[in-house]
């Protein structure tokens, strides 16, 4: 009778050994995944540039430093929007001239129907002087989609 016990007493302790093996297995698995980094309002627009985190705040800002607005109207799983950015956040001029500006970019639609005067697409630039105004003679090379930019058009 003893050996039986003996021998269950034997079986419970490898099986917890090899569940403890398998605890520790799934820890280390766990703990060998980088953590996910809190995304920062650049979205990889430009890290090193000063965004604002909603449009009421640019537009409060644009007005009362006297600066233009530009407002980046994109997606993250568009692969227009992604192509765009990838060439914005690698150009060092455009980055420059970037810092003129209040910056804002947008993953969301707003109500303002000032911000889409030719339709909801992506992505989309838009800039806006300190008056509060859209400036509809600044556009991109597309009479049917007047501020949208394709990578190509970094020179424009």
């Amino acid at each position: 009778m003893e050996k039986s016990y003996a021998s269950v007493l034997l079986l419970l302790v490898a099986f917890s050994c090899v569940l403890a093996k398998d605890v520790g297995k799934k820890e280390t698995k766990e703990s060998s995944t980088k953590p996910k980094l809190p995304q920062t309002l650049s979205r990889g627009w430009g890290d090193q540039l000063i965004w604002t985190q909603t449009y009421e705040e640019a537009l409060f800002r644009a007005k009362n430093s006297n600066k233009p607005l530009m407002i980046i109207h994109h997606l993250d799983d568009c692969p227009h929007s992604q192509a765009l950015k990838k060439v914005f956040a690698e150009h060092k001029e455009i980055q420059k001239l970037a810092e003129k500006f209040i910056l804002l970019n947008l993953v969301y639609e707003t109500t303002d129907k000032n911000l889409a005067p030719d339709g909801q697409y992506v992505p989309r630039i838009l800039f806006i002087d300190p008056s509060l105004t859209v400036r509809a003679d600044i556009t991109g090379r597309y009479s049917n989609r007047l501020y949208a930019y394709e990578p190509s058009d970094i020179s424009l």
